[in-house]
């Protein structure tokens, strides 16, 4: 059972950053040559990137409804008329 909510932007955000630091392992391990330049783009575009996703995840849930909440249009059984 899962404990909180699937919270599709933070796994992009955190897919894009691991992603940089991969990039900066090999350049300090001597696979590769990275100019430090490279990364600001990819962070900043994965942030953005992930923003958006998330926006997108927080509307469509919203939109679906959080289950067993009552519509603001519904009567609640738990409250006396």
């Amino acid at each position: 059972m899962l404990r909180h909510r699937f919270q599709p932007g933070r796994l992009v955000a955190g897919v894009f950053l691991m992603l940089a630091g991969v990039i900066y392992a090999g350049d300090a391990g001597g696979l590769w040559e990275t100019p430090w330049f490279v990364l600001i783009p990819l962070v900043n575009g994965g942030l953005c990137i992930a923003g958006v996703v998330g926006i997108v995840a927080r509307s469509a849930h919203r939109r679906r409804g959080a289950p067993g909440v009552a519509a603001p249009d519904e009567p609640r059984a738990d409250l006396p008329r």
